[in-house]
Parts: C-alpha cells; structure tokens; sequence
C-alpha cells in the first residue's frame, strides 16, 4: 500500500487556484480609510443640513452616504475574497463578489435617490427658511474631504502590469484525454496589444470609487453655489432644485452601478475584442476551426475561456495554448480538440 501511495503523481499541475491581486490588500486600506472620512462627513452633513433646513446640503450628505455604501461594499469584496479565495465551494474564486454587492448597493441607492426626490419636491412645495451661513459652512468642509478623498485614493491608483497565470485543460478527441497545465510567462518588454486586449482596468471597484469621490466633489460645489444663490440671490427655489439634481445625480450613479453589476452577475459581457483575437491565434494555420467559444469574466481583470477546436492535422491542446499564453488575462483556459475526417470542412 505504501509503495502504491508514493508511485501516485503530484495533482499541483492539474488543479488550478485563484488567486487574489496582491495589490488588494493596500487598495483595501485606502478604501477604508475613505470610508471612515467620508461616513464622519455624511453625517455632519446631513445633520446639518436638516437643522438648517438646506435641501441641498442634505442631498449633498446623502450623496456622501452612496459613497460610503459602494465603498463599504468594495472594502467588504476585499476582504471576502481573500479570506475564501481557497474556498473550493467557489468554483471559479471569488472575483464576483463585488459585483454582487455592487448590485445591492444599488438597489439601497436608488430608494436614497427617490427619497430625496420626495423631499425636495416638498421643499418647493412647501419653502423652509434656511440658516445660510452654517449651511455654507458645512458644505466647504464636505468639498474639502471629498478632495482629501480623491487625493487618499488617487495615491494607491496603480499601474499595474500583467501578473496573470494561464491554467489550460486540453482534450484531444482521438487520443487519450489529457490535461494540459502551464503559467504564462510574463511578458518582456513595453506592452503590446496582446497584454491588454480584453483585459479590465487595474481594479474597477477601486477606479470606481475614485471617480464617484470626483463626482461627489462636484455635487458639493453645487450645493454651495445653491447656498450662495439662497443667501445673496434671494433664490430660495434654487436650494430644493439642486437637492433635485443630488437625486438624479445618485439615481444615475445606481443605475449604472446595477446595469454593470447585472451584466457581471449573468455572463451577459461583450468581450468581442477578445473573443476575436483567440478566434484568429488559433485558426491562423488554415487547418483548424474554432466550434465553440466561450469567454466569460471570473474577477476584475481575470477571464475563464472554454474552446472547442476541429482540425484534419490537429496539434495538441499544448500547443494551440502557447499561441494564447501572452493573453494573460486569460487565468482559466479549457481546450478541447476534435479530428476532422479528410476531405470534411
């Protein structure tokens, strides 16, 4: 028996894990220090704004409070995805965890956005009188933390070159079925197209929050442009109207956020771009076709392709993955080869 036991090969070069951006752990911090500024501002904000009476003050703390839910959340996938990145109950890892509560936080956002359309509305309907002075106050501290926030996570945006490993699986119809593993060396040199041809930003969550933190800045310019126009301008109106506009703005934002969390979530991506590079590596020698292609996302940068190949003078799965082994975003690859009769296709 224990003779039988050390003749048994090694399973390292059939199993295939998913690992985690090593440049995760330090966006995580970022994020979460962003998180905690921004929560402490939201508050302050809102508060402020309700004991002043400033709609758009109010819209601009709770402009605040989606970004501290969706950064929340990118703080969450962080974390979740690394402590179960061995997980086997994760199939192919856990690179869509964030898409998933990226959907739900847009879910909560636009309830917040319809609320606030209720309140401003009522506003207009209804003017209070608002306390200018603090308001103003208030929503420079609110543009200068959203400042503070982009300037936290712009110094952790990254350029990140490929560190992508390929995993293929081949099958050959007419021999013996083999499993064919390999890591994709890295590439040398400046990149090429090949490097980054369906591959995803460094870090979508992370380049997301940057932006929306930019965006959130610009809200806080609008509110103070509508408190300014209240005190100086005598326009009251203007208040609950931009409190309009911080809806529509977080409204937009949500909408998106669930469009591009859905698409994630079902498998519904366009990666066209990509799908027709690997169609054209492999059938560049006139002899094999591509049957069945399947490409879809596994994480924010990675990607799970399956190919059935044909040919009449087939070559092994080994060597139709070398003509993909530069596309490094490709971190799971499954290839299955099929003889064609001569004289068929």
């Amino acid at each position: 028996m224990a003779s039988t036991m050390s003749s048994t090969p090694p399973l390292a070069p059939w199993q295939h894990p998913f690992e985690v951006d090593p440049h995760a752990r330090q966006r995580m911090r970022r994020t979460a220090w962003v998180v905690a500024l921004t929560f402490v501002t939201m508050v302050f904000e809102i508060a402020f704004g309700y004991l002043t009476g400033s709609m758009a003050l109010t819209a601009d703390g709770w402009h605040m409070g989606s970004h501290v839910a969706a950064l929340g959340v990118a703080v969450f996938a962080y974390h979740y995805a690394e402590r179960h990145a061995a997980n086997p109950r994760f199939t192919f890892g856990t690179g869509k965890v964030s898409a998933l509560g990226g959907y739900t936080s847009a879910l909560l956002l636009a309830l917040v956005a319809l609320g606030l359309v209720w309140e401003s509305v009522e506003r207009l309907l209804a003017p209070r009188t608002i306390a200018y002075d603090e308001a103003l106050l208030v929503a420079v501290i609110g543009l200068v933390v959203n400042l503070a926030s982009a300037v936290i996570l712009g110094a952790g945006h990254e350029h990140d070159h490929g560190h992508g490993h390929a995993h293929g699986h081949g099958h050959e119809g007419d021999t013996a079925h083999g499993h064919e593993h390999g890591r994709a060396p890295k590439q040398q040199g400046g990149a090429t197209v090949a490097e980054t041809i369906g591959r995803a930003p460094v870090d979508p969550n992370y380049r997301g929050a940057f932006l929306h933190v930019l965006a959130d800045a610009f809200t806080s310019v609008l509110a103070i442009a509508a408190l300014a126009a209240g005190k100086w301008g005598g326009w009251a109106w203007f208040d609950p109207l931009i409190g309009l506009v911080g809806a529509a703005v977080i409204l937009y934002w949500s909408a998106g956020l669930a469009r591009t969390s859905m698409r994630s979530l079902l498998d519904a991506e366009d990666f066209g771009a990509l799908e027709h590079e690997i169609v054209d590596r492999l059938q560049r020698d006139g002899l094999t076709r591509v049957t069945d292609l399947h490409v879809w996302r596994l994480g924010p940068q990675t990607f799970a392709c399956i190919v059935t190949l044909d040919s009449s003078q087939p070559e092994s799965a080994q060597q139709y993955k070398e003509r993909l082994k530069d596309l490094s975003a490709l971190s799971h690859l499954t290839i299955e080869v099929n003889r064609t009769p001569a004289g068929e296709g």
